[in-house]
């Protein structure tokens, strides 16, 4: 019989509950929920003892397991008011002489706000999204606090974004209105090293990556609210230009690709700390220039956007290791310089810019067996699209056109073919380089 237990919870003040704490077993399983903004989401551990969920935030179940036992996390209920959709990564496995703590319980809806970095303007526009439409947001654009705004990334939870400079070497950060998506800075700028090319926060909310592209290494920083302090060791060494970065969606792994030094380097993130270390085998070959990378959600496969090579190269990942593989045909030609490419949520289809001819996106549909990259249609877009994403509902496709000064929206089809949505393209600051969806 079900009786109410003791759960160990974190500060956050969850309203949760557990089950008995068996006396001979001596490890728990826990992990953290990111992005919660409904009510009502509940977890189970191997089919029962719920735990209900009011905020993100670390959490542990109460029921205790012994060495060798199974266990598997799950969502019973997803959150509603809004609806949202909650996914366990790392969610089961058997215990091996320590309590699992690295479940990770990320949670999306459709995206509500967009922003924009201006590299020329210093500036980031900002945008309601409405059905796809980009609607600016009163006070937009902002000023970015640095010179040469180049990318930025929202926090999973949805209350800070992070712009990275790279005329001023810094990050500047801002949180973010919950109901309209207006910016307000937060604090002063953080240092970073030389030209800063691209940022990253990880699954858990805990740490932000940053990768600089003159001084050929990775910034790592500890997230606390917002505030930003330099994680031991960092900044961690790469290869030859360093221009884009991705997590694993467990948050194990980091991926970097060398622009020139044409290859990918992974790194197994210390969950503890942030400290970066080399995996076996890292830097992985890959096609000249490569500047993008992308992560299917099953974890299967990595993508990269080899802009001098007009090619995309594809792997397999193996997820225990972090290792990259590359699949039978890889690469693949592309028409001209694909600058950028994302993978929709469902792991179906890879959108890339700039790839099968100037000024267009394409999309390419991705074998599930393999990995293997299908052509399937192009969209027009503005001039020299260099930065697509998507929305967390896998609705909406944006691609920032760097110069035409303006963002294409699209909705994507069942076939995944791109359709421009009314009103695109919609105008932007100066030179915009990177785009991220809240």
């Amino acid at each position: 019989m079900k009786i109410q237990a003791l759960v160990m919870v974190s500060a956050m003040g969850f309203a949760l509950s557990g089950c008995p704490i068996n006396g001979g077993a001596k490890y728990t399983v826990g992990g953290t929920v990111t992005g919660l903004s409904g009510t009502g989401l509940v977890l189970q551990i191997n089919g029962s003892h719920d735990l209900t969920f009011g905020a993100n935030g670390s959490f542990v179940f109460g029921d205790r397991l012994a060495n060798n036992a199974a266990y598997s996390v799950t969502v019973k209920t997803q959150p509603s008011n809004p609806s949202q959709t909650c996914t366990v990564r790392n969610g089961s496995g058997a215990i091996d002489k320590a309590g699992i703590t690295n479940v990770n319980v990320s949670c999306t809806q459709t995206g509500r706000f967009a922003y924009v970095a201006n590299r020329q303007s210093n500036t980031v526009s900002a945008y309601a999204i409405e059905g796809g439409a980009l609607l600016p947001i009163g006070g937009s654009p902002f000023a970015a606090n640095g010179t040469t705004p180049t990318a930025l990334t929202v926090d999973p939870n949805g209350k800070f974004l992070y712009v990275v400079n790279s005329g001023s070497n810094s990050i500047s950060v801002f949180s973010i209105n919950a109901a309209s998506g207006a910016l307000a800075a937060v604090g002063f700028s953080t240092a970073t090293a030389a030209a800063p090319d691209a940022v990253t926060v990880d699954p858990t909310d805990h740490y932000l990556y940053v990768a600089n592209l003159n001084s050929n290494n990775v910034s790592a920083y500890a997230i606390d609210n917002g505030v930003l302090t330099q994680v031991v060791g960092s900044p961690f060494n790469v290869g030859a230009g360093p221009a884009s970065l991705a997590i694993d969606p467990n948050g194990n792994f980091l991926y970097v690709t060398n622009f020139s030094g044409n290859t990918v380097t992974v790194f197994l993130i210390d969950l503890g700390n942030g400290m970066l270390s080399n995996i076996s085998g890292s830097p992985f070959a890959a096609g000249a220039g490569p500047v993008s990378i992308a992560i299917d959600p099953t974890e299967a496969f990595a993508f990269v956007a080899d802009e001098a090579a007009n090619s995309l190269s594809a792997y397999s990942l193996t997820a225990s290791t972090g290792a990259l593989t590359a699949v039978s045909g890889s690469p693949f030609t592309s028409g001209t310089n694909a600058e950028s490419l994302i993978v929709d949520p469902a792991g179906r289809y890879v959108f890339a810019a700039n790839a099968d001819a100037a000024n267009q996106v394409a999309t390419y549909a991705i074998t599930p067996s393999n990995g293997a990259l299908t052509f399937v249609s192009a969209a027009a877009a503005g001039s020299l699209p260099i930065s697509v994403a998507i929305d967390p509902s896998g609705q909406f496709v944006y691609a920032v056109n760097f110069n035409s000064n303006d963002v294409s929206a699209y909705t994507v089809g069942a076939s995944g073919a791109l359709t421009a949505i009314a009103g695109s393209p919609f105008a932007t600051g100066a030179q915009p380089h990177g785009i991220a969806i809240d």
